[in-house]
């Protein structure tokens, strides 16, 4: 038998609609009330994108901003950079004109920025090192200056006439490395010896004939802008023959060694050459009487050379003028009459001229420029130097 109302084809909600009879057999059919349709699943995706807006909504452009920035700062530090390394040059070559230097100096200006130092006309501070600088017989190796507070002069930054230097400090060394090439010869050294001494060791070529040279020198300021030396100590040794030290003391000129001494006393053809010289036994102070029979006995003679006054005073001979009144006893003393000859002509002053370090440093055309210190250090002679109300230019 048919139902009056058919039965609903459509049971799933998603199947189709429930309306008007239909939904009257469904609830008859399955016993349960309509409630419709479902609703349809929510969709999860986004019809369109809103931005969110937060703290760092503005960090593309900071970043930017911050490079442009450094890139700005740099090229402007760049530019001053080659401003500073221009001006140096222009500064180095000047020098080296105006004070005739052989090589141009290095210059260094501090101070940053530079640029805005030159607008005003002003710089904080100039470094100049000039290396070997020629001061009378002696090179010095390098003369370093910081001057602060620099005034230019000048209608403009690119028109800089001169310079007007009211403090300057410096430095000044005389290396040991340029006396040995330039005193020395590479035969005699020079070494510091103390706060204010030079030791000076090496041979010195005389008449063919390198002696071994020994000397000391003394290191004080002389004046305001001089630097003195004192020789003292010099001696010459002939081997293990003979001594000379230059100068008209008793105790100066050509002495035998105590070696040459003992040997000339044990030898006995050299010891009566020796006494047949009347000044020399005057010298000796040995009586007549004793001279006589030492000269016809050996026995005597033995005697007489063996005791150890005659050592000693014959070592107080002076063998220069020995050398003057009887040029043939030196051949039997084993010296040579050339080199005697041009010891004599190797007087004080002249070896201490040899072994001069003195200078002094040149007057500037204004200011003041002073000497306040020196002293030998490792590496050679240093002097402080210190300036005031100095200028460089016209």
């Amino acid at each position: 038998m048919r139902s009056p109302h058919p039965i609903p084809t459509h049971r799933h909600p998603y199947e189709g609609p429930c309306e008007g009879p239909d939904r009257s057999a469904y609830e008859s059919v399955y016993g349960s009330p309509y409630v419709g349709p479902p609703a349809p699943p929510t969709s999860h995706r986004r019809t369109g994108r809103r931005r969110r807006r937060g703290r760092f909504t503005g960090l593309p452009f900071a970043l930017k901003t911050v490079a442009s920035l450094l890139v700005l700062a740099a090229f402007l530090t760049l530019a001053d950079r080659w401003a500073v390394l221009y001006a140096e040059h222009r500064a180095a070559d000047t020098l080296k004109d105006r004070l005739r230097l052989t090589a141009a100096p290095e210059v260094e200006i501090g101070g940053f920025p530079f640029l805005t130092q030159l607008a005003g006309k002003r710089l904080d501070s100039v470094k100049v090192t000039v290396p070997d600088v020629a001061a009378d017989r002696v090179t010095l190796a390098a003369v370093s200056a910081t001057a602060h507070d620099i005034r230019l002069d000048g209608d403009g930054p690119t028109s800089v006439r001169g310079a007007r230097v009211p403090e300057m400090h410096g430095d000044v060394l005389l290396s040991f490395a340029d006396m040995n090439r330039e005193l020395g010869a590479s035969q005699v050294t020079f070494r510091g010896a103390g706060r204010d001494r030079v030791a000076v060791r090496g041979t010195l070529p005389v008449a063919g004939h390198d002696l071994r040279l020994r000397a000391d020198v003394r290191v004080a300021r002389d004046g305001e802008r001089g630097v003195e030396t004192r020789i003292g100590g010099m001696r010459l040794d002939i081997g293990d023959l003979a001594t000379y030290r230059p100068g008209t003391r008793a105790s100066e000129g050509l002495h035998l060694t105590p070696g040459s001494a003992a040997a000339l006393a044990r030898q006995t053809r050299r010891a009566r050459a020796v006494l047949a010289v009347p000044s020399v036994v005057r010298a000796l102070g040995v009586p007549a009487a004793t001279v006589r029979e030492a000269q016809s006995s050996d026995t005597a003679l033995a005697r007489l050379t063996g005791r150890p006054e005659f050592v000693r005073q014959a070592m107080r001979l002076n063998l220069l003028d020995l050398a003057l009144a009887h040029p043939e006893l030196l051949d039997r003393l084993g010296l040579d009459p050339a080199l005697l000859g041009a010891l004599s002509r190797l007087t004080r002053p002249v070896l201490a001229d040899r072994l001069a370090l003195g200078f002094r440093l040149p007057e500037p055309p204004s200011g003041q420029l002073r000497l306040r210190d020196v002293r030998v250090a490792r590496e050679g002679i240093r002097v402080r130097v210190e300036g005031s109300g100095l200028a460089v230019g016209p």
